[in-house]
């Protein structure tokens, strides 16, 4: 039930994320701005979380996580009320800044807290269970707020979000249990990695692999999105869709991600390195394929679901493969989340560069499929580095290259994830 629990925030905090996205023709008229503003919305909040997820988890260094975790959902709350009852610009984007503040810290500790509610060879499939919530916002997110915007106006969604989030707050202060969310009994990485303190997990940073694998997760989602920015215009100006047609369409890029996670999550904690591989790679090729048979209508729509699918196959085993080379610090979960947003932007200016050089809508979809080859080799490399490590999650990680933070960065004991103090 813990899990469940996680899952419900991951999925309010999703809603937040894309509801906006269907709604910013109703709040650019409402707040009086124009649409380039109203964007911001958007931007704004992709960059609080590139920020906000090391800089809040930072701050919360060494607190019990429970705890730290109700808060970060208090705080979700208090800035989707200031969303829903904001009467000027600058109230919703203060809104949006401090919804945002909450969500890569929440993913990024509330993955560690998660894998300490499983045993460690489910450990992949844990972390998959509580992002399950954010694939399923994906799907329902836009549709979502859109239909709950055009019956009863934008405010009502910000309105149903703020109430899912109280929800969330109470399941996850209900059924997460103490243990899991304070200091563990064992003596592993990951009981050294919660006492730490702000320096002791920047100690992590010293290890190759750390920046090995954040780097592939930049990579990795710099591409995905990249193309994934511009996919309305490719439907639109390439496969001859209609505009109508585009939000179906999204549906089947966001059953694509639940797929891909679940998939991932269970492939992880097989073998961990060798899923991310043939993810990156099976990425790339669906890029590339997407690019040369982007005029054909049957083609984009299996390629669409298989580029979610591969997309976020990586990111169960990412996370656990970032924060076993830490030693188990969250500082390293949060900077993963930190990682895909930075690659999120990048991806997205790389594509629109090369739509503005005049190469066409198509043009994204191969730029992606490039970035993705680089990160694919990013991540060959770190499998090559860990010295047999990349079995499942339960297995045993070497100590990565530069040493981290309490432990070395070897995986935590059974001990130190039993599920019971």
């Amino acid at each position: 039930m813990g899990l469940l629990a996680l899952a419900l925030g991951g999925f309010g905090i999703g809603l937040t994320e894309f509801v906006i996205a269907g709604l910013l023709p109703q709040v650019s008229g409402d707040l009086n701005v124009s649409t380039a503003a109203a964007g911001w919305l958007i931007s704004g909040y992709a960059l609080t979380v590139a920020v906000g997820a090391t800089a809040v988890t930072a701050t919360t260094a060494g607190l019990p996580q429970k705890p730290v975790l109700v808060a970060l959902l208090a705080l979700f709350v208090t800035g989707n009320l200031l969303s829903a009852l904001a009467p000027t610009y600058g109230v919703m984007l203060l809104g949006r800044v401090v919804a945002a503040l909450c969500h890569g810290s929440f993913f990024g500790i509330g993955s560690l807290v998660a894998r300490r509610l499983v045993p460690p060879e489910r450990a992949s499939r844990a972390v998959a269970t509580m992002f399950a919530g954010l694939t399923v916002a994906n799907v329902l997110g836009v549709p979502f707020g859109a239909l709950v915007g055009e019956r009863w106006g934008w405010r009502a969604t910000f309105w149903a979000i703020t109430a899912i989030g109280v929800v969330a707050l109470a399941a996850v202060a209900a059924l997460v249990p103490g243990w899991a969310g304070a200091e563990p009994g064992g003596a592993g990485a990951e009981a050294r990695g919660v006492r730490a303190g702000l320096r002791a997990q920047a100690r992590a940073f010293r290890s190759t692999q750390v920046w090995l694998t954040l780097t592939a997760t930049a990579l990795g989602y710099g591409g995905m999105f990249g193309a994934f920015s511009y996919l309305a215009y490719t439907f639109t100006r390439v496969a001859g869709f209609s505009s109508a047609d585009v939000a179906w369409l999204l549906v089947v890029y966001g059953s694509g991600l639940v797929v891909g996670n679940i998939a991932g999550g269970r492939g992880a904690d097989r073998n961990r390195d060798a899923t991310l591989l043939v993810s990156l790679a099976g990425l790339a090729t669906t890029l590339a394929l997407f690019g040369a048979l982007a005029a054909s209508r049957p083609a984009s729509v299996i390629l669409v679901f298989l580029l979610g699918a591969f997309g976020f196959a990586t990111v169960p085993g990412m996370i656990t493969r970032v924060t076993d080379a830490a030693g188990g610090v969250p500082l390293a979960a949060s900077a993963n989340v930190s990682a895909s947003n930075v690659g999120n932007a990048a991806g997205a200016w790389a594509g629109g560069l090369v739509i503005s050089a005049g190469f066409g809508y198509a043009a994204p979809l191969f730029v992606g499929a490039g970035i993705v080859a680089v990160g694919l080799g990013v991540m060959g490399v770190a499998a090559r580095g860990s010295g047999g490590g990349g079995r499942g999650a339960g297995a045993r990680a070497p100590a990565p290259a530069g040493g981290a933070a309490g432990g070395r960065g070897r995986r935590s004991t059974r001990g130190a994830e039993t599920r019971r103090p």
